[in-house]
């Protein structure tokens, strides 16, 4: 073993994988700008080493992947008209474009808690293990904002209208429903990750992607639908619209159990950011990239850290912990167009560019 770093991040080869750890165990591992850097770095390093064929990403303890960004952080720049949140989301963005075409396997160990930027970290990962302790969620509409980190590719990509429920509902999905959503790709018990990881570490030099694949499923499951699965249809037609106020009535019509569960959940979230997420997700539909979801996506971003809803659901979810948000505006029907549009503007110079 090969330890770079033991802060927040441990980065270190141990045979021919180059480990990346998150190590803010009593956060769940919840993302911060230095972390995002040193990733890159390690990501930088293992590149370049022939002797590392793959790379695992997980978590400290046993909570979670990485429950998010460090949204307090955040919240206290936007409060005071920094710039925190252009910097972080910067960075950020463009190393979940990384991940996504990086040249080497890349697997991520979604175990426990995966939320916001910890599906940024391992939603674009070559290969995606989910557990039978997952709980993955995109929950950012009930802070004001909107699933990123690429969340708006991913979610546009799942089967018919299950992205939209999960994007805008921010309900849980469990392994398999990860699976069926199409954020993961095997489900391999939390029991057997030591023997797998150990077997991850002593692949070939040149492990190929199908390589490494075969041997994920050598621990798998199978199992590819969860319980969101079987309520598709449902929710293909209760969340087939392109205004929020048409899935509101849909499912106000519909009366199910599910359908009044659906809209009590609704009611607790940002109309603002509602909005606005379905905007882009319906945007995303028609992407031919995931870099192309990203540059809106930083556009957004950059706007809701400028916005009242942001900071009034941080405080209510993670400051004062309430859980009573005020929004601004507190009703659907009342974001207009006119509010809808700074979200979608080009930025000019600030425009989020690749490498």
């Amino acid at each position: 073993m090969n330890a770079v770093e033991e802060g927040d991040l441990i980065v270190r080869r141990e045979g021919a994988a180059g480990v990346i750890r998150l190590n803010r165990p009593k956060a769940i591992n919840a993302m911060t700008l230095e972390m995002s850097e040193g990733i890159d770095a390690a990501l930088d390093r293992f590149e370049a080493d022939p002797e590392v064929a793959v790379i695992i990403l997980e978590g400290a303890g046993d909570r979670g992947l990485c429950a998010g960004g460090d949204i307090r952080g955040l919240w206290e720049s936007s409060r005071e008209g920094g710039d925190l949140g252009a910097r972080f989301w910067r960075q950020e963005y463009i190393m979940n474009a990384r991940i996504a075409r990086y040249p080497k396997p890349y697997v991520a160990f979604m175990d426990g808690l995966v939320m916001g930027g910890g599906v940024g970290l391992s939603g674009h990962a070559s290969h995606r293990i989910v557990t039978d302790r997952t709980k993955l969620a995109m929950p950012e509409v009930g802070l004001g904002f909107f699933p990123d980190v690429g969340g708006t590719w991913l979610l546009s990509r799942s089967p018919g209208e299950i992205g939209t429920y999960f994007g805008l509902t921010g309900q849980t999905m469990n392994g398999p429903d990860a699976i069926h959503a199409k954020f993961a790709d095997a489900v391999v018990p939390a029991a057997k990750w030591p023997e797998l990881r150990g077997a991850l570490t002593r692949v070939g030099p040149a492990a190929s992607p199908a390589e490494v694949s075969r041997l994920i499923n050598s621990f798998a499951t199978g199992d590819a639908a969860g319980p969101v699965a079987a309520k598709q249809a449902m929710i293909d037609a209760l969340f087939g619209f392109d205004r929020m106020e048409d899935i509101v009535a849909a499912l106000k019509r519909d009366g199910s159990e599910f359908a009044l569960a659906a809209l009590k959940t609704l009611n607790e979230k940002s109309p603002r950011g509602m909005v606005v997420t379905l905007k882009l997700l319906r945007l995303a539909r028609t992407a031919s990239s995931l870099e192309e979801c990203l540059v809106r996506e930083y556009r957004a971003a950059l706007e809701v850290f400028r916005s009242d809803d942001f900071r009034e659901g941080v405080r209510a979810a993670v400051i004062d912990k309430d859980r009573n948000p005020t929004w601004s505006p507190p009703r659907i029907e009342d974001v207009t167009l006119e509010m809808l549009a700074p979200y979608l503007a080009g930025i000019g110079a600030d425009e989020l560019k690749f490498n």
